[in-house]
């Protein structure tokens, strides 16, 4: 396989504090990678190190095969083939569209027709060379930006939280434009988001940080199904997380009998489970329990229920999504069951 970057043993620090503990990853040619995690997790630190802003304290960066950073060497930015983003765009507000554009080219190159042709890969119509920053919207200005960006022709793109100063609606159309971009002109992407949605939906690979430290990579759909640990499964979406006794590919808890993943958990345990595997029935089978609050969210409603004792096991409240119109109510008497497989994590 062909690495389009290679991080090594990165370590970096600010004023004594580690910000960057042993990150290691690869990321394949004209893939895109999510990296996800709180904030203050150092994920733009990350970012930084890899464009050439900041030096690493150890380990090594390496582009295309080539070592950019660390093991004696350095690359400064302006010579790595690299594009960047910034979450604000850093266009120049007294310059117009074209002029920002404009700038990622070689002066020879600063044609009518080449800044026509960028802006047309962003979906922006070539008249908007001659507006400024200032009478766009806010997605209109982001997709300047990464045509600026586009204009170096990079090996690689940084997207350092780009969507999010924009609403919803328009942070996901300028997302999906972006994507559909990125994906057109086969470059390889690295988006940095605190956005668990937004991550698992632009990228071909999500890595999740916490402290300075990568806890898991992935596809989408390992991260979310089958998250490394406790605290990974919280933050990536909403989770049910309980005690549990684990025999086999088993856990007794207080949904009752819950099919989990075989991994190796044994005896005292936590299970999770996400809420839309949770079905609620109204004819009292399986664990029963009482309805306690209806969160409605339109196409959805979060229903908080109370599980009554049963077996030993403590009662628990747990949230569950159920979507569709639903006429429960506080106080409503339930049963529920649990659908597929939950994971398990030993106590």
């Amino acid at each position: 396989m062909t690495y389009a970057l290679e991080v090594a043993g990165l370590d970096k620090t600010f004023g004594g504090a580690t910000v960057l503990d042993q990150i290691a990853f690869a990321v394949a040619a004209g893939s895109t990678t999510a990296i996800v995690g709180p904030s203050g997790c150092g994920k733009t630190t990350l970012l930084r190190l890899i464009a050439g802003f900041e030096k690493p304290d150890a380990g090594t960066i390496a582009l295309a095969g080539r070592v950019v950073a660390g093991g004696g060497g350095w690359t400064p930015a302006h010579r790595r083939s690299v594009g960047y983003v910034a979450q604000d765009g850093a266009l120049f507000p007294h310059a117009t569209v074209g002029a920002n554009v404009g700038f990622g080219l070689p002066r020879r190159a600063r044609t009518a027709p080449r800044i026509a042709e960028l802006l047309e890969m962003v979906s922006l119509d070539p008249s908007y060379a001659a507006r400024r920053p200032d009478q766009l919207s806010g997605g209109q200005q982001q997709r300047v930006a990464l045509a600026r960006a586009l204009a170096r022709e990079p090996e690689l793109m940084l997207l350092d939280e780009p969507f999010s100063a924009l609403d919803a609606g328009l942070r996901a159309n300028t997302r999906r434009i972006v994507a559909d971009v990125l994906a057109k002109a086969a470059i390889t992407t690295i988006l940095v988001t605190h956005d668990q949605p937004e991550a698992l939906s632009f990228a071909d690979r999500v890595a999740v940080m916490s402290t300075g430290r990568l806890a898991q990579i992935g596809t989408p759909r390992e991260i979310y199904s089958t998250p490394i640990d406790v605290p990974t499964a919280e933050f990536i979406g909403d989770a049910v997380v309980l005690s549990a006794h684990v025999e086999g590919s088993r856990a007794r808890c207080a949904l009752g009998d819950v099919a989990v993943a075989s991994n190796g958990v044994h005896g005292n345990a936590r299970v999770m489970v996400r809420p839309e595997q949770i079905e609620v029935t109204t004819d009292g089978a399986g664990v029963t329990g009482t309805v306690v609050d209806v969160e409605y969210l339109g196409s959805e409603m979060l229903l908080g229920i109370r599980l009554d004792n049963a077996d030993g096991v403590v009662s628990e409240r747990v949230t569950v999504r159920r979507f569709g119109a639903t006429a429960l109510t506080p106080g409503d008497r339930v049963g529920i069951r649990v659908l597929g497989r939950g994971v398990a994590y030993q106590a």
